[in-house]
């Protein structure tokens, strides 16, 4: 049981996170309808979540430098109740948007904080299948908040859709409070100046930067495909319900599958070569999308899902292993660019898509993944830096 300790508590942990982090996207064709809004308006729910969560991410990094993990990771999970609850019985499109930022503000504590437990406590090779478990923890978080809020809003509207994610919420903080074990190899930095002075060093590693570009990619193609496909399909010819939008999600679950395998894949292939063949099949899976069948559809949200939980993956373990010193303002470094890029593809592709419906919110999508190849081929070739204290 105590083997599995550490395992559960980390998944919990990634469970919560993206339970609550894009929610509201199967949401959204029902908000543009019941409070008379545009696509962009009604993606600030998701937008502001991001942009909070990127603001806070580099004072969250400093804080567990100084206070420690565990310490960190459950206060906030209990804190993220009260914004769970508020969303629930918000009145209103503009006050659900400051709850949604509310929510923000207490994520980055959450996962950040716990990849960089998972970088402290474990062997470099350990730490990667373990970055696979709280991503395919991750993954299904984040079907299953969307398919929560999808099935929940038909028979008990917004009130009973926000009131199940707060009730999964409460399970998983009881859960890591628990489960997970107190670090052990953690090394207190001395004071936020201190903490701050080693994420500039952080700005110094050309890896980093790099692998923080690819984060901030890989997010903005993950919001910009998974909301815009809300729009897409609720409209004619297909006509989704709310609650078939929730079940659409379920392509969600491909990262279960391939985020576990990743680590190994990495070993057998390389970590640049698997995301450059990740990075074709997720175009791959783009392009099927343009299919006038509902299943064809699917079947290419399933690939490119599956595809840019790999690269993800790889990304955020390479994090971990790249900071040879202050993992947790890495960490908190990557979370902003990435998150910045989360909220940039909820709003920016919304241009694209007034102007060209879906297949120009896919050309956006597209040229972004063509970003991230050019980083992984350019800078993944070298090796990181070990960067003396």
């Amino acid at each position: 049981m105590r083997a599995l300790a550490r395992p559960t508590a980390i998944a919990f942990a990634g469970f919560c996170s993206f339970l609550n982090l894009y929610a509201p996207q199967s949401l959204l064709p029902l908000l543009t309808r019941q409070y008379a809004a545009g696509a962009v308006e009604v993606s600030h729910l998701i937008s502001a979540t991001t942009l909070a969560v990127a603001l806070i991410a580099p004072f969250t990094g400093a804080a567990a430098d100084m206070l420690g993990r565990k310490r960190i990771i459950t206060a906030a999970m209990f804190a993220l109740l009260i914004p769970s609850v508020m969303l629930a019985f918000a009145n209103g499109l503009d006050e659900m948007v400051f709850w949604r930022f509310v929510q923000g503000l207490l994520l980055p504590p959450v996962f950040a904080v716990t990849v960089a437990y998972i970088g402290d406590e474990l062997a470099p090779a350990e730490a990667t299948s373990m970055a696979g478990i709280y991503m395919s923890a991750s993954c299904f978080g984040g079907f299953f908040g969307r398919f929560l809020t999808g099935v929940l809003a038909e028979p008990f509207g917004l009130r009973g859709a926000f009131l199940g994610l707060t009730f999964f919420t409460l399970v998983s903080a009881v859960a890591v409070l628990v489960l997970l074990p107190k670090e052990k190899n953690f090394v207190p930095s001395h004071g936020l100046s201190s903490s701050f002075g080693h994420m500039l060093r952080h700005l110094t590693n050309p890896v980093l930067l790099a692998t923080f570009a690819v984060g901030f990619a890989v997010l903005f193609n993950f919001v910009a495909l998974f909301t815009y496909i809300s729009f897409y399909l609720a409209a004619p010819p297909f006509n989704l319900s709310t609650a078939s939008l929730g079940t659409i999600f379920v392509v969600y679950l491909a990262g279960v599958i391939f985020t576990p395998l990743t680590g190994r894949w990495i070993r057998i292939l390389g970590r640049r070569h698997l995301t450059l063949i990740a990075l074709g099949g997720w175009l791959v899976g783009l392009a099927l999308t343009l299919s006038g069948s509902l299943t064809v559809i699917i079947a290419g949200l399933t690939l490119a899902a599956g595809c840019g939980f790999i690269c993800q993956t790889a990304a955020t373990s390479y994090v971990a292993i790249s900071a040879q010193f202050a993992r947790s303002s890495a960490v908190g470094l990557y979370v902003t660019t990435y998150y910045i890029g989360g909220s940039a593809g909820a709003i920016l592709p919304g241009y694209a898509w007034n102007l060209a419906g879906w297949p120009g919110a896919l050309a956006v999508i597209a040229a972004m993944l063509g970003v991230i190849a050019a980083m992984v081929e350019i800078f993944w070739r070298q090796k990181p830096q070990a960067a003396s204290t």
